[in-house]
C-alpha cells in the first residue's frame, strides 16, 4: 500500500490545480486572450450608480485599453519595423515576427474593446465611430505579420489607427499614453 499515498497525493493535485484553473477562468472579465490582470480597467468590481460615473469609467476603460493596444503595437510592430527586424536573414527574424504577431492580435482586440468602452461616453462615442471600419482593417494583420509578409504599408496602417484613436480620445478628453504590456500579457 505504500503506492497509494503518492497517488492519493497526486489526484488532490490535480484536483486542486483544476479548481484553481476553473476559478481563474470563472474570475475572468470575458475577454478573449487576455487575463483580468491585463486589463484591471475593465473588470466589472464597481458598478456606476449615475450616468456620470458610467461616462468616467467608460472614457477610464477606453485609454487602458487604447494606450495597451498602442504600446504593443509600437514596442513589438512599429520599433522592429523601422530597425529592420522583419528582413529575411536579419538576427532574431523569428522572434521579432513571433512578438509581432501577438502583438497585432493583442492591439486588435485592445482597439476594439476601446471602442466599445467609448460607446459609454456620448462625446467620445462621437469621435471614435468613424475610426471602427480603420480598425476592423487591421483584423487580418497579425497573420501577415505571423508569416513575415508584412510591409511598410501594414506598419503604418497600425501606426496610423492607433493615432487616429488618440487623436479622438484627446478630442473628448481622454488623452492616451502609450503602455507596454508584458509579456505574459500578449500571450507568449
Amino acid at each position: 500500500m505504500p503506492r497509494s499515498v503518492p497517488l492519493r497525493r497526486l489526484l488532490v493535485a490535480l484536483l486542486l490545480s483544476c479548481a484553481v484553473l476553473v476559478g481563474g477562468t470563472a474570475c475572468g472579465d470575458g475577454d478573449t486572450g487576455t487575463s483580468s490582470s491585463a486589463t484591471a480597467s475593465s473588470s466589472t468590481t464597481a458598478s456606476p450608480t449615475t450616468s456620470a460615473e458610467a461616462q468616467k469609467f467608460a472614457k477610464a476603460r477606453f485609454v487602458a485599453n487604447a494606450g495597451l493596444a498602442a504600446g504593443a503595437a509600437y514596442q513589438w510592430i512599429v520599433k522592429p519595423y523601422r530597425a529592420g527586424k522583419f528582413k529575411k536573414g536579419a538576427e532574431g527574424r523569428t522572434f521579432a515576427v513571433v512578438k509581432a504577431s501577438l502583438a497585432g492580435a493583442f492591439a486588435y482586440n485592445r482597439l476594439r474593446a476601446a471602442a466599445d468602452n467609448a460607446k459609454g461616453d456620448p462625446l467620445l462615442a462621437k469621435a471614435v465611430a468613424p475610426l471602427t471600419a480603420g480598425i476592423e482593417s487591421l483584423k487580418g494583420m497579425a497573420t501577415k505579420l505571423a508569416k513575415g509578409e508584412a510591409g511598410a504599408g501594414d506598419v503604418g496602417a497600425f501606426e496610423s489607427v492607433i493615432n487616429s484613436i488618440k487623436d479622438a480620445g484627446k478630442s473628448a478628453g481622454a488623452e492616451v499614453t502609450d503602455k507596454v504590456p508584458s509579456s505574459s500579457q500578449l500571450g507568449g
